[in-house]
């Protein structure tokens, strides 16, 4: 029955991700579509340099940082999730991020490595299989606006949204994933973003 959900789930994923298709990245990549994308061009345009500029400096500080640490910039505000070795690298990439040009807050989600488990690293991949087909099937949500980690059955969420009740629903189809011990997010209303499109 277990393998059956995961079963549709996954297919549900491939089937519904390859709708979205090259628009969910947007035109400048940043991971947001611009059909639904609230900040102005030139506030993406910001942040994808700031993206670009700071992934060029994590990848020169370690090379296998290019796998295992990811950033995302929403608005003038980075996010980095990934693993590390120690927490002396961790501290070293909040400091890197800190320094990049036009940055106003840094949240830094990066954890220290363990031994690898599997099982464990499948359910997290079926966690966020399950909420981004949930996210894409809500029709009051705009899926595209989101980026979804899930590390130890931890859900991070990071993203836009359009209203105080988009957020709430985002939360509660989380919460409401089978396993999910905490949900973390960091998630900007349109309103509090600097420059909103007109």
């Amino acid at each position: 029955m277990k393998f059956r959900l995961f079963f549709i789930s996954l297919l549900c994923l491939i089937f519904l991700g390859g709708c979205v298709g090259v628009s969910s990245k947007g035109i400048f990549g940043t991971g947001v579509s611009v059909a639904f994308d609230p900040r102005t061009v030139g506030t993406q345009i910001d942040d994808s340099i700031m993206q670009k500029s700071l992934s060029a400096k994590i990848i020169m500080m370690n090379k296998d940082y290019f796998l295992s640490v990811k950033s995302k910039v929403i608005d003038g505000r980075i996010f980095l999730t990934g693993k590390v070795e120690n927490p002396e690298e961790k501290l070293k990439l909040t400091k890197l991020a800190w320094e990049t040009l036009g940055v106003r807050s840094v949240r830094n989600d990066i954890k220290i490595k363990e031994e690898f488990n599997f099982k464990q690293s499948a359910k997290d991949i079926l966690i966020t299989s399950q909420l981004r087909t949930a996210f894409i099937l809500n029709k009051e949500i705009k899926a595209t606006n989101y980026q979804i980690d899930t590390y130890k059955k931890k859900i991070y969420i990071y993203g836009i949204a359009i209203t105080e009740e988009e957020k709430d629903l985002v939360l509660k189809e989380a919460n409401e994933i089978l396993d999910v011990e905490n949900v973390i997010a960091s998630i900007i209303l349109v309103e509090n973003l600097r420059i909103q499109k007109n």
